[in-house]
């Protein structure tokens, strides 16, 4: 992303080791990461863990400009997967800098930006696509008919083991199950779920 020369040569550079988070996702931070050397992992974070990685950016390279130039909040965690040397710009003089760009190169750097943001949204709104998909596919799978005629599920194991066998984080199966509970397509308390729309939920699963 924007494999261009730092605008602030003169902003001091800083190394930090491998496993930190530079960015985090949904955060406006009031500056922009330059990244002199090493590499850095895009992704989602759950439970301190990054769950889903969607690229990895090797310096020399710009890390958040995209969300900078549109005014956006950071659409994926960022962390360091080696020791890297950045710059950190204040986003003040972030934008100063490209008021001396030609009005025909800014415009196309931020409808670049804007598209980089639009594909970095879609990509982590599939995540959660995927994991809602994987969820109603094992409630569906783990089903009995209920003596009422209706559909139920038995949670049998630990919340923290059915999210393993998903292949997702237990805060991600919870947030799943909360979000299918807002929408009518589960209900019940303790460790019985009612399927009051299986059909709905058939379609969540892609079935």
């Amino acid at each position: 992303m924007f494999h261009i020369p730092s605008f602030d040569p003169l902003a001091q550079a800083e190394v930090v080791s491998a496993g930190q988070l530079l960015r985090q996702r949904g955060s406006r931070p009031d500056s922009v990461l330059y990244l002199d050397s090493g590499c850095v992992v895009l992704g989602v974070l759950e439970d301190g863990q990054m769950r889903h990685q969607l690229g990895v950016v090797e310096g020399p390279a710009w890390l958040d400009a995209a969300f900078a130039l549109t005014g956006s909040s950071c659409g994926v965690d960022m962390v360091t997967d080696s020791r890297v040397r950045l710059r950190r710009i204040s986003l003040g003089a972030f934008q100063h800098s490209l008021q001396s760009l030609p009005d025909t190169v800014a415009t196309l750097v931020r409808d670049m930006a804007q598209g980089y943001c639009q594909q970095t949204e879609t990509a982590v709104s599939r995540l959660a696509q995927d994991a809602e998909a994987r969820c109603a596919q094992w409630l569906l799978r783990h089903a009995q008919h209920a003596d009422n005629g209706t559909m139920c599920v038995t949670l049998n194991q630990r919340k923290r083991t059915i999210a393993a066998q998903l292949g997702i984080a237990p805060e991600t199966f919870s947030r799943v199950l909360r979000h299918l509970r807002e929408h009518g397509l589960i209900a019940g308390t303790g460790n019985v779920l009612n399927l009051p729309q299986p059909s709905a939920l058939q379609s969540v699963a892609g079935i």
